[in-house]
């Protein structure tokens, strides 16, 4: 009897009703043909929705369609709204992830020149446990009218490069569309900044417009490589010559997916990829998790000393987001026996994410930006030559304030990736690795990239970055100061409960100069300095 019933219940009533409801019209048709025109829109409606539901019942896949015919597609319909639903209709200005709507409000409002004021006062929780400020000063400074920059290129370099204290962070040809990229660059000519090509290259369209190049070497070598994708130094040179290339950096790890190499399929490796990336079509486009030109820090070294010597002088650096401490306590070890020293170093962290990345590296790998930078900071300190070597921060970084801390603990300039995607018109969709972008910023589709028009966006792109560099020249006013070099962790403070305030000094502690060479007995380095060895990267003892 319960059998009988089944069709009635409420699970299985939807396709009833839908084959009755076809049923009847098919027979109104036959019967009566004068009226079979008008039950035809119907009877196609309800006969499609009746061999869903038949498809539903014998389908394996997925339990909940199997018992619920029909009616459990609202549920995946839901499920595929429910991000654009949440950020539109629920969150508050300081929800959202992995930026709040009001981050994601003051770029776009930056980057279109319009008011990007606040009214009523502060929407942060001003007494939570992890609240952060910075100090002010009761003799503020005029704000500065200076393009805040920086000197990169240590004695070795014969070609020192002037940089923004703001530029674009590494973002590939392939995952960002043309358009996006020829925006990115203009943008960055238009307002005398730096922009990263990312490990896929230097593509025609980073060439196009012009702007500061920062070329990424990934463990790929794309651009720079032999068939069996070893690394060419011939076509390294060639291509590093280029006088819009100012900097040149070996990638060894990325916030979003540290250790983790990536593999671009066969079928999306087009003719245009293939030249730029210098990969053979018909394969899969691999970027090894680890490098085939070395396999030590003595090694590494050596190689970034002949990138610097192939480019013809230019910075050479290397990208890392900082994982076991003694493998980069020993890469500094490397530099005092070689004597090659890196013109700058940038740090990735983990909260970085423009990269795809499996769940478990992007939440739980890496350190995060803060701790990287004021570790390599600190190392650089304690070996007596943080002078001749620049770092970089990268990872979350949108705002002035974002900038002045991470410069506050070490970095002397920072790189923003989704920032200038906000510019671009990035709405935080979380479809960045479906190639379906609906604002034209990362997909190959060329019928989504038309969508940014690269003239608009490229104003946009320089006025978010000069809007900001705006914003952190009133901070630095507003504290007394005149240079971001002028930050020091005493500048800021962050809330440790309720009632406890700590300064960023206590929070993040300096070793004195020489300090590793002398013999540390700060816990956050004794032990791995005692473990790093220039020959390897393993921890010895």
């Amino acid at each position: 009897m319960d059998t009988l019933l089944l069709p009635f219940s409420p699970r299985f009533i939807v396709l009833t009703v839908c084959a009755v409801a076809t049923a009847l019209l098919l027979v109104l048709g036959i019967y009566d043909r004068k009226i079979f025109d008008l039950v035809l829109i119907p009877l196609l409606i309800f006969g499609a929705l009746t061999l869903l539901g038949v498809r539903d019942l014998v389908q394996k896949s997925h339990a909940v369609l199997r018992n619920y015919p029909i009616s459990a597609h609202l549920r995946f319909l839901l499920e595929e709204i429910r991000p654009e639903m949440r950020q539109y209709f629920f969150e508050s200005e300081k929800d959202g992830m992995p930026f709040s709507r009001d981050t994601r409000a003051v770029v776009y409002q930056r980057a279109k020149m319009v008011l990007d004021k606040r009214p009523f006062g502060t929407q942060e929780d001003v007494y939570r446990e992890g609240y952060e400020w910075m100090h002010h000063s009761v003799a503020p400074k005029p704000r500065a009218e200076e393009k805040y920059r920086v000197v990169i290129g240590g004695p070795d370099c014969a070609r020192p490069y002037s940089a923004s204290v703001f530029n674009i962070s590494a973002m590939s040809f392939g995952a960002l569309s043309p358009n996006a990229v020829r925006a990115l660059n203009g943008g960055a000519r238009k307002g005398g900044f730096a922009h990263d090509t990312g490990e896929g290259g230097f593509s025609p369209y980073h060439a196009e417009m012009g702007g500061d190049i920062i070329w990424e070497v990934g463990s790929g070598y794309f651009g720079c490589r032999h068939h069996d994708g070893s690394f060419d130094p011939e076509a390294f040179a060639r291509v590093a010559a280029t006088d819009q290339i100012k900097m040149v950096e070996l990638k060894i790890s990325q916030g979003a997916k540290p250790g983790h190499g990536g593999v671009l399929p066969a079928a999306k490796v087009s003719e245009e990829i293939s030249k730029i990336r210098g990969v053979a079509m018909g394969e899969d486009c691999i970027s090894p998790s680890a490098h085939r030109a070395f396999s030590t820090p003595v090694g590494m070294m050596q190689f970034i000393g002949e990138m610097r010597r192939l480019s013809g002088g230019k910075p050479a650096g290397f990208k890392l987001c900082i994982g076991h401490p003694w493998e980069f306590l020993a890469i500094c070890k490397a530099m005092l026996e070689t004597g090659i020293y890196p013109d700058f170093i940038v740090v990735d962290g983990n909260e970085g994410g423009t990269g795809a990345a499996p769940l478990e590296f992007m939440d739980h790998l890496g350190m995060p930006m803060r701790e990287g930078v004021n570790f390599v900071h600190n190392a650089l300190v304690g070996m007596n030559i943080r002078d001749r070597i620049r770092i970089g921060a990268s990872g979350k970084i949108a705002t002035a304030f974002d900038m002045a801390r991470a410069m506050s603990i070490g970095a002397d300039w920072c790189n923003s990736a989704r920032g200038f995607m906000f510019a671009l018109g990035c709405i935080q969709s979380l479809s960045c690795h479906t190639d379906r972008c609906p604002t034209g910023v990362t997909t190959q589709d060329p019928t989504r990239s038309r969508a940014l028009v690269v003239p608009h966006k490229l104003e946009r792109v320089y006025n978010y970055h000069h809007a900001t560099l705006h914003a952190l020249s009133e901070l630095l006013a507003a504290a007394g100061l005149e240079h971001p070099q002028d930050l020091r962790p005493i500048h800021f403070s962050q809330r440790t409960s309720t009632t406890e305030v700590a300064s960023f000094a206590k929070l993040y502690p300096a070793l004195r100069p020489g300090e590793l060479l002398d013999g540390t007995q700060d816990v956050r380095f004794r032990d791995a300095w005692a473990m790093a060895r220039a020959e390897t990267f393993a921890a010895v003892g």
